[in-house]
């Protein structure tokens, strides 16, 4: 029985799974990201209004609280996907986002007395969590989703990357200009963070076997549309081994490694600066600069959900290759942001909208990358998605170290536009030779490594050679 003779419900348990994932992402980004907006109010002297404590803190200083979340962020990737195959996406998932959640309510308490390096120690452990993440909402949604369903699915929960980046800057922006001051941004982030939690250990199940909710109908459309060996792997999660050396002399694992990595360059650049940027180059104030930060992110997830919709139609309708469709918006979504970034380094405070537009335009059209290329893992390999997120997201949140770093060593005046314009043509020029390196390298096909007998079968065919050596040798 194949899936075609299973109709699918239109409405189910995967989506609602997907949904949970959509949320867990947007929890997460608002403690993420909140700190963009935060480290501005906390160094205002507009913020002595609300009867909260103000710091001295330079842009040097600043640049590290930006940049210290992804110092914990990085060590864990790969710990995120080996927990995922040994205990599950529910557990591990619930661990990073509730100890996410409680580390940023820290915030308001510790750093009063520790100053930005307290601040920095909070962000370092919530990375640290947070890494967790990643690896395991693809190895999820490789479990949960049918294949031809992958791109839909995969694309709809990672909008929540736009989503959760609009509300940081948004939310995060009025709470700093209201009566209760910066303090309310983490006393909010730490909320939501616990609310997920809490529903998702009610609702979240490793597979669609697992979970006490699902209809058969559903758990037989989702198996049946799954390989026979892909079953074994639902049914014994971890148990697969990792083929390390194949895996890590993978080409287009490496193209989607460099795409990553140049993406994760532009785009951190622009979501960690550009409060900076609006209050330093573009002079606005508190309040104008927290709206106006939030609009290049909301255009980003509008934009994420009309990605979305176009590629699905193109796909189901046999118009586009999935690999077509990849290269086409990775590659809109990478150089058209490089061309307006350049355009953005040249315009000062007497351009405001047109700065707006340009940000607002460049963050949008950016949105395309998620199904460019960040779903990518799960095309190269179903079975070990979580590994491969694990090694592509170390790689990708090393930049954001480095990005609000270079910002501190560049920009010694936040309100000289020349400084700013050497940092946003610098991360155009990245943007460019990244995607060009995907597109010609990067594949969109699952990888020989991905079948749970590859190390097997190399094993067998060693020995085949190996036997064949001895009796040549015999002969002779």
């Amino acid at each position: 029985m194949t899936s075609k003779n299973i109709n699918a419900p239109i409405l189910g348990q995967r989506h609602f799974q997907t949904l949970l994932l959509f949320f867990s992402i947007v929890v997460n980004y608002i403690a993420k990201f909140n700190a963009g907006v935060a480290v501005v109010a906390m160094t205002s002297t507009d913020s002595n209004k609300h009867d909260v404590p103000t710091y001295d803190w330079n842009e040097m200083e600043r640049s590290y609280i930006l940049s210290s979340f992804f110092w914990g962020y990085i060590m864990t990737q790969f710990l995120g996907g080996w927990l995922c195959r040994r205990i599950g996406a529910k557990i591990t998932m619930f661990i990073s986002t509730l100890g996410s959640a409680f580390l940023v309510l820290l915030v308001p308490f510790f750093v009063p007395w520790g100053g930005w390096q307290a601040y920095c120690g909070i962000r370092v452990l919530m990375g640290a969590f947070q890494g967790l993440l990643f690896p395991c909402v693809h190895a999820h949604l490789a479990i949960w989703c049918p294949s031809k369903e992958r791109n839909r699915l995969g694309a709809l929960a990672n909008t929540g990357i736009d989503c959760g980046t609009l509300l940081a800057m948004f939310i995060s922006g009025l709470v700093a200009a209201s009566s209760v001051g910066w303090p309310g941004i983490f006393y909010i982030s730490c909320g939501v963070g616990i609310l997920w939690s809490i529903f998702w250990l009610v609702f979240g199940a490793d597979s669609p076997s697992q979970s006490r909710f699902i209809t058969q109908e559903e758990l037989n459309y989702i198996e049946t549309s799954i390989s026979a060996n892909n079953k074994k792997k639902i049914k014994a999660t971890g148990q697969i081994p990792v083929p390390w050396k194949a895996l890590l002399t993978s080409i287009p694992l490496w193209a989607l490694f460099m795409a990553r990595c140049t993406q994760s360059w532009g785009y951190s650049t622009l979501q960690a600066e550009i409060p900076a940027y609006m209050n330093g180059v573009l002079l606005m104030d508190m309040k104008r600069n927290a709206l106006f930060s939030a609009l290049p992110f909301l255009c980003s997830w509008i934009m994420a959900i009309v990605y979305l919709i176009v590629s699905d139609i193109l796909l189901t309708r046999g118009v586009l290759t999935i690999t077509s469709i990849r290269k086409i918006i990775n590659s809109l979504s990478s150089w058209l942001p490089a061309t307006f970034l350049v355009g953005l380094s040249f315009l000062d405070s007497s351009q405001k909208t047109l700065a707006i537009v340009l940000m607002s335009v460049s963050v949008g059209i950016n949105a395309g990358n998620t199904i460019g290329s960040a779903l990518n893992t799960i095309d190269l390999s179903p079975n070990h998605a979580g590994i491969l997120m694990g090694i592509v997201n170390t790689g990708a949140n090393i930049v954001p170290i480095l990005t609000p770093l270079l910002v501190g060593i560049i920009v010694k005046n936040e309100h000289d536009r020349v400084e700013w314009q050497v940092v946003f043509i610098i991360s155009a020029v990245i943007f460019f030779v990244g995607n060009l390196f995907f597109i010609i390298f990067g594949k969109m096909v699952n990888q020989p490594w991905n079948d749970p007998d590859f190390l097997d079968n190399q094993q067998k065919e060693k020995l085949q050679a190996d036997g064949k050596s001895i009796k040549t040798i015999q002969v002779l």
